[in-house]
């Protein structure tokens, strides 16, 4: 029996995105798309990585032909996936004036995790930026998955614009009034001084293999 060959998590992340859209749409995407998906400056780091997969025998390609890419490992096609767009970082740390920009996709791999995600244009990811958020295991360069509309409950952690300003916090009531706690003591809670508007409610937390 042939085992599965090793892949690189970058690797198995292309591979279930082949797949997906494979199955969802019945052509591969192409190298711009995968490029664009995975935030890739170039489509050359998304050429190396299918010529990678096809020497390890997970992907086959008609020669000059355009669209012919196939997924041909049993069982990549059918794992649950969801796309959810990356909008740069958050200040896990003081607020700070951000403006966020689109630099690609985070593949979600939910059976894995457990999550009863299902594609929803509310979802949207940030990458922690600072340690304010430690007591809650939320570490600089996490990735977080978060639901735009959602009602925030206390002790939810929220994506939130305090008096124009972003940060990734605990949401706490004091006093009847809606506040943003930190989650190390070396940093001070934020109550709004005139405007507090939660942009997303944390739903899952990727951590990066470093």
């Amino acid at each position: 029996m042939n085992s599965m060959p090793v892949l690189t998590p970058r690797q198995r992340e292309i591979l279930e995105y082949l797949a997906t859209v494979q199955q969802e749409r019945g052509t591969p995407p192409t190298l711009r798309e995968i490029a664009a998906h995975f935030g890739f400056r170039s489509m050359n780091a998304a050429a190396a990585h299918v010529r990678a997969l096809r020497r390890k025998g997970v992907l086959t390609a008609e020669p000059r032909r355009a669209r012919s890419l196939r997924v041909c490992a049993a069982g990549w096609a059918r794992r649950p996936l969801v796309h959810v767009p990356l909008y740069g970082s958050i200040p896990a740390g003081f607020a700070a004036d951000r403006v966020q920009e689109a630099r690609g996709c985070v593949s979600v791999d939910i059976g894995t995790l457990g999550l009863e995600l299902r594609p929803n244009p509310r979802l949207f990811a940030l990458e922690v930026r600072g340690d304010s958020m430690i007591g809650r295991h939320i570490l600089d360069g996490d990735i977080v998955i978060l639901e735009h509309g959602r009602t925030p409950r206390p002790g939810d952690v929220v994506a939130a614009l305090i008096d124009n300003e972003s940060t990734l916090k605990t949401f706490v009531m004091v006093r009847g009034k809606p506040c943003l706690r930190a989650e190390n003591p070396k940093y001070p809670d934020l109550i709004p001084a005139q405007e507090l508007v939660i942009q997303g409610v944390m739903v899952a937390l990727i951590r990066k293999v470093k």
